[in-house]
């Protein structure tokens, strides 16, 4: 490990690593009288210095020419530490010369504790698992024309989104604009085979089964979609006067972390073996022919849940693996779909309300109900990608509190 001190570079004799040393992770670190030194790879602070010849603030991007003929072998020469300034100061072996701000390696400091917090509070929040019987407690209510009309209140709908996956928005009016409206607010719809927006409602001869009046068993939409819309949204417009209609949610994250603690075989069967979805038909003019295989729970490279598939009616009679493996996908799967109903919540919107969902996170549904001339659910759907919904939320924060990281890389 290199130590930055707090001398004249010209009185720091140079530091070359030996041969031994090439595979270690020759680390910088720097003296912070304001909290706990930072360590930084010297690799790193090569590639990511601040000079014109290295950096473009207009586009707050490191431009290229270091990266046509990469030194990985460069080495700290010498180095200090202006304490007036708070300036980290850099000779390099490939004769280059850097500057770092302390405010700037403050944010981007590879302590663990650092790292996770601009993880929970800049890249995105993190979340927080729920039950069915934890509904009434996690769920938040917003007033459609505060989202509209106060950044703050926008903030907070989409951070309840991202932490818990579920909102509703009350009080919307009931015309066709809303979703529309709403979406803007974020950034921009996402359109699918469905259009921009949908209308889920009783059709005859209807060729998706969200379209009849029978009970809608669990699921994320559109499964079969490779770039999976990430946010749900759901406008009330009618609510159908029958015992039936209601709304089923489960948060899927938390089954699947169930299933991973009490049967890890199957976890891992749902993990790993991909299912083939499905949808083919038409709307409107419209034909398509959508495929895509993929597990029913994805995790990230860390392990983490990032991604539900689940739709029994878009699961493709095709399957296309191994034989032995399809026994024990069913077994499993049976155990997903038990623990998403045993832990789902059952709840009735009104006219006006729109219901909002992570649609990668929650599985959705609802109780069959009678459909007549004279008692009709009509449900506007909307679909917002989590991409969109995460830079608004950024640069809401930024605005909120102006130290937040506002640069990258």
């Amino acid at each position: 490990m290199i130590q930055a001190d707090r001398r004249d570079l010209s009185s720091q004799p140079a530091k070359l690593a030996s041969p031994k040393e090439q595979d270690e992770p020759r680390l910088v670190q720097v003296p912070d009288p304001d909290r706990q030194d930072m360590q930084f790879p010297d690799i790193w602070l090569r590639d990511n210095c601040r000079c014109k010849e290295c950096y473009l603030p207009q586009t707050r991007s490191r431009l290229p020419q270091l990266w046509n003929q990469l030194d990985t072998s460069v080495r700290v020469l010498r180095q200090s530490v202006d304490v007036d300034q708070k300036i980290l100061c850099v000779e390099w072996s490939d004769g280059h010369a850097s500057q770092y701000p302390f405010s700037w390696l403050r944010e981007r400091d590879f302590a663990s504790a650092s790292r996770q917090r601009y993880l929970r509070d800049f890249y995105r929040p993190e979340q927080r698992l729920w039950s069915g019987l934890d509904f009434e407690r996690i769920r938040q209510v917003f007033c459609y024309q505060e989202l509209i009309s106060c950044d703050s209140a926008l903030q907070q709908w989409l951070h309840q989104l991202a932490v818990f996956g579920v909102a509703l928005v009350k009080e919307a009016p009931l015309d066709m604009e809303v979703l529309r409206i709403l979406s803007n607010r974020v950034g921009f719809m996402r359109r699918t085979t469905y259009g921009e927006e949908f209308s889920v409602r009783a059709q005859p001869g209807a060729s998706n089964y969200a379209y009849l009046a029978a009970p809608l068993p669990l699921h994320t939409d559109l499964p079969y979609f490779e770039y999976l819309p990430g946010v749900t949204m759901l406008h009330t417009l009618e609510q159908s006067a029958s015992p039936g209609g209601f709304n089923l949610l489960a948060d899927a994250f938390y089954v699947a972390e169930l299933m991973r603690e009490r049967y890890p075989e199957q976890f891992r069967a749902l993990c790993q073996t991909p299912v083939d979805w499905a949808d083919i038909g038409s709307d409107g003019d419209l034909q398509f022919h959508n495929i895509w295989r993929a597990p029913v729970i994805n995790l990230d490279a860390e392990g983490r849940c990032v991604r539900i598939n689940h739709s029994i009616p878009q699961r493709d009679s095709h399957f296309s693996v191994p034989v032995e493996q399809v026994r024990p996908w069913y077994e499993a799967m049976a155990t997903f779909v038990g623990l998403a109903t045993e832990h789902s919540c059952r709840f009735k919107t009104t006219p006006g309300d729109v219901l909002t969902f992570d649609n990668l996170r929650l599985v959705h549904g609802r109780t069959g109900y009678d459909d007549t001339d004279h008692n009709v659910r009509h449900i506007l759907g909307a679909f917002v990608d989590w991409d969109i919904v995460y830079s608004r939320l950024r640069v809401l924060r930024n605005a909120s509190a102006p130290s937040s990281p506002p640069d990258a890389p």
